[in-house]
């Protein structure tokens, strides 16, 4: 489990899933949203496996046309068609002893999927072109990003080879659903991306954080990567306020209103909904304290009070 990064009660009980299954030959399907680090799940299953020495073959299924995939996996002869002007061994050969890993495994084919089956019943193929039969022993991790439950049912995907591969199964959590890992996740890309470039390292302040933490990341561990690289490389050090993030991850809309003050669900909390409106006021104007009380529909010297008050309101302190 080297490299999975959280404490979150979700990733711990993913962590927990790879360390019983590893150990074992059995078949794993993980499904997970894309950029939720499916393939790092299935390089941690091997390295935790008694096949950890052996080749770790990673095999992106949607990347290649029908014809080179199973020429990527099995291999061919030479002569076996147009282009083959010598013998190519396949994944599942390369790998005799380890494990191969099939990414986006809802992408293949019918013709793969019967050839994969057998595979998976046997341990044995012919590369393309060839009468022989060869035998591997390969362990099969699969994952997906599509419901293959559902593919079946749309006669999409074999049942049977549903079946197969869907001995164990493990499903990485989206970031939204982790978010209490994002701070770590963020100081490590940070960290390893300021290093990279022999810059210094960003400060994400609380105000920034919390918005990261409410964020949705469609995108999930990938889109937080990539965030991570565009603020070390943009800013190349200090601190990085709410004041400063796209307005995406403050949850502002496009053409919505400027202020909205919906009513508190709790009639306590009167207090905490005047300090939200502040702070979005504050967000707006980008620090500027005379259009923060414009927006707000107040005098500038209750603003000053306001944040007196509250001084945490203000990350910019601007006067």
């Amino acid at each position: 489990t080297d490299g999975i990064i959280g404490s979150s009660k979700k990733l711990e009980e993913v962590i927990a899933r790879v360390k019983l299954v590893a150990p074992s030959k059995a078949t794993v399907l993980i499904e997970g949203e894309t950029g939720t680090g499916k393939e790092l799940i299935a390089q941690s299953i091997h390295q935790a496996s008694p096949r950890a020495r052996a080749p770790f073959m990673a095999v992106h299924c949607a990347a290649l046309p029908a014809t080179l995939l199973e020429s990527e996996l099995f291999g061919h002869e030479r002569g076996a068609f147009t282009g083959a002007t010598e013998r190519r061994v396949g994944r599942f050969e390369a790998a005799d002893g380890g494990t191969v890993f099939l990414d986006e495994i809802g992408e293949i084919g019918p013709e793969i999927q019967v050839k994969l089956l057998r595979f998976l019943e046997t341990k044995s193929f012919e590369r393309i072109g060839s009468t022989k039969t060869i035998t591997v022993d390969v362990r099969l991790v699969a994952a997906t990003n599509r419901n293959l439950e559902q593919m079946v049912k749309e006669g999409k995907f074999r049942e049977d080879l549903f079946f197969r591969l869907n001995v164990v199964r493990i499903t990485t959590p989206a970031l939204r659903e982790r978010p209490e890992d994002i701070p770590v996740l963020l100081d490590h890309f940070i960290r390893q991306f300021a290093k990279e470039n022999a810059y210094d390292p960003v400060t994400i302040d609380p105000g920034a954080m919390r918005h990261l933490q409410t964020y949705p990341w469609p995108g999930n561990i990938r889109e937080l990567r990539n965030f991570a690289e565009n603020v070390v490389v943009l800013r190349r050090g200090g601190v990085l306020t709410e004041f400063e993030l796209e307005p995406k991850f403050r949850g502002e809309v496009p053409g919505g209103p400027v202020l909205s003050s919906p009513a508190p669900a709790n009639p306590l909390s009167v207090e905490e909904n005047e300090k939200r409106l502040l702070r979005e006021a504050l967000i707006k104007a980008r620090g500027n304290r005379t259009q923060a009380a414009e927006l707000l529909g107040i005098s500038r010297r209750t603003l000053h009070r306001k944040i007196a008050q509250w001084p945490e309101l203000d990350v910019y302190g601007r006067g």
